[in-house]
Parts: C-alpha cells; structure tokens; sequence
C-alpha cells in the first residue's frame, strides 16, 4: 500500500490542523493506521492509532483530549484532527500502515507493528 499525507503548515497555538493521508494499492480496511511524529533531535513517538473498523482508537497522553483519528474505508483516507495546538506539537507527522489482517480490531501502539510508512508532512505550531 501506498500513502500520501498532506494537510501540514504553520499554525499559531490554540489553532487547528486537519491531516490527511489517502492510501493507494491493497485493500485498505485491512490495514491498522497510525500517525506518528518525530520533532527535530527527538525520537519518532506515536500520536494515535486505529483500527481496521475504526471501532477502536489510541491516543498518547499529550494529545489526549485535542486531537482526534479517524478513518473511512470507502474514501481509503484516515485522517489526524488536531486543535488547541501548542508549540510543542512541531513536527514532521507520518501516516502508517499495518500489514493486512484478516482478523481482529485492534490498535497497534508499536512503530515495529508498520510496514508502510507516508512521506511526512510538517507541522509548526508558532507561539
């Protein structure tokens, strides 16, 4: 599978940002998705996940409560909602994707769990 992210830019904090990431190639609801960032110096962390259906998502504790993952299967599109952005949340942001599974729900909170990973897209949040 393929992905696409776009929807970064430069926002002030307390602002909003919509992420994006279509997929091409493989049959998309069979994918767990997740959006990661890595802040320039810092490691890769993930920000949230979700599951095949959408059923079940994940969320760190520092973004808990702002931003919101969701997917649609018809469009092959997940999507990261972020408001009440702070400085902190710089990043570059990556889409990713599981291998395709034939069972389960389930989220996956580990970045060895993604074999296809997006180009990235900058996120810079001014104060």
């Amino acid at each position: 599978v393929q992905l696409q992210a776009s929807g970064g830019g430069l926002v002030q904090a307390g602002g909003s940002l919509r992420l994006s990431c279509a997929a091409s190639g493989g049959t998309f609801s069979r994918h767990a998705m997740g959006w990661f960032r890595q802040a320039t110096g810092k490691e890769r962390e993930l920000v949230a996940a979700i599951s095949r259906s959408g059923a079940n998502t994940y969320y760190s504790n520092s973004v808990k409560g702002r931003f919101t993952i969701s997917r649609d299967n018809g469009k092959n599109t997940v999507n990261l909602q972020m408001n009440v952005l702070k400085p902190e949340d710089t990043a570059v942001y990556y889409c990713a994707a599981t291998q395709e599974l034939y069972s389960g729900n389930m989220v996956y909170t580990q970045s060895y769990s993604y074999d296809y990973w997006g180009q990235g897209t900058q996120v810079t949040v001014s104060s």
